[in-house]
């Protein structure tokens, strides 16, 4: 059968799978779960998968809520991975509930039309927005022999290309001795000094780097009491580049000398730890980019292409697409949204994205039938 039959074939699937695909995406809108604690989420898609004739394995490196759900025999293996962790205090306000959707939509209509000829994956990935199952994930090899990886984020409009930040947070701690503020005989350390001058220094260090550099963060720790010296001030920071390689080997080694240097110049001790994994720029695939555009353009939709260089946010899915073909486009679900506030948490919930949603779904297994040997 030609690929053009096909993909008419996963677009009357995935229309005909419209319910169920918004039930998922509303219930797992309606019950947001913050990473490893996706049991419901997990459980709903993972159900789905088996009911569709996917053989499951659980319990994927380390994470409970992680699953692979697999279906056909031979031939090139394309994964969809599933995102479907919330934010605190905000819910899926990065749409996490869509992407869900969306990658079973399109998982479920691959093999149901090329199951003969093709391995269809779909990949349950938790924690995304904290310690990112995905570098695990990859680091354990299970990407590893795919054909390609593929992912759609919601987004205020489509855009296809870009990058993300390689970002490896940071907490810095500084030690110091405490006292009563109002001692005649012993003044203390104060750790709250070395740390609020540390966090004066990340601005102008900013501007020593020769590429695209965020340095943020917030105290989290500040002292116990007005009355006491700090004995302890803690700070989390996130620290991205455009590059994991720079971010390594230039970034984090200039802000940890910056606090070695407060700490000498304050008399406190300094300790700095990862609070989180590092997560590697994404590599957009340019074989697939085109693939995709073709095929949004056949569902009568445009994107704005984006620079190697458009970063937009972090993604553990940087870490996949060291490792495999990966491609992570967006799909518009209304104008002049931004990720990680209210305002896209009700978005992620209304009728115009459950819809839009379909678009996506079809357009990954569209994508995916364009790498069948036919």
């Amino acid at each position: 059968m030609d690929k053009k039959t096909l993909k008419e074939q996963v677009i009357s699937i995935i229309d005909n799978m419209a319910p169920e695909l918004k039930e998922i995406s509303l219930f797992l809108h309606t019950n947001p779960e913050l990473g490893c604690q996706e049991y419901q989420a997990a459980q709903l898609l993972a159900k789905a998968a088996e009911r569709h004739g996917f053989s499951l394995e659980k319990n994927i490196s380390g994470y409970e809520t992680a699953f692979i759900a697999r279906k056909g025999v031979s031939g090139p293996r394309i994964a969809f991975l599933a995102e479907y962790d919330a934010l605190p205090g905000l819910g899926h306000a990065c749409g996490h509930n869509l992407i869900a959707a969306m990658s079973w939509g399109a998982a479920a209509a691959f093999a149901a039309v090329a199951a003969d000829q093709a391995v269809s994956y779909f990949i349950g990935c938790p924690a995304e927005e904290t310690t990112g199952a995905k570098v695990a994930m990859a680091e354990d090899g299970v990407f590893d022999n795919l054909t390609a990886a593929l992912i759609v984020h919601p987004a205020a409009t489509n855009t296809i290309g870009g990058t993300s930040y390689a970002t490896h947070p940071l907490k810095v701690t500084f030690h110091g001795r405490p006292t009563h503020v109002a001692s005649k005989t012993d003044k203390g350390i104060n750790a709250l000094d070395a740390l609020v001058m540390f966090y004066q220094g990340l601005k102008p260090l900013r501007h020593t780097f020769t590429q695209e550099t965020i340095l943020a963060g917030i105290i989290i720790n500040g002292g116990t009491a007005p009355n006491i010296v700090p004995e302890v001030a803690e700070a989390k920071l996130t620290v991205r580049a455009l590059s994991s390689a720079y971010l390594e080997e230039t970034v984090l080694p200039a802000v940890r000398r910056l606090a070695d240097g407060v700490a000498v110049a304050t008399g406190t001790t300094v300790t700095a730890l990862h609070y989180e994994p590092l997560f590697k720029e994404l590599i957009n695939d340019p074989q697939l980019l085109p693939l995709f555009q073709s095929n949004l353009a056949l569902l009568g939709e445009t994107a704005t292409v984006l620079g190697p260089e458009a970063a937009g946010g972090s993604t553990d899915v940087g870490n996949v697409s060291h490792r495999v073909p990966t491609l992570h486009p967006d799909i518009g679900i209304g104008c002049n949204l931004v990720a990680h506030t209210p305002d896209f948490a009700v978005a992620a919930g209304s009728d115009y994205a459950q819809a839009r949603l379909l678009v996506g779904a079809k357009a990954m297994a569209m994508t995916a039938i364009d790498l069948l040997d036919l």
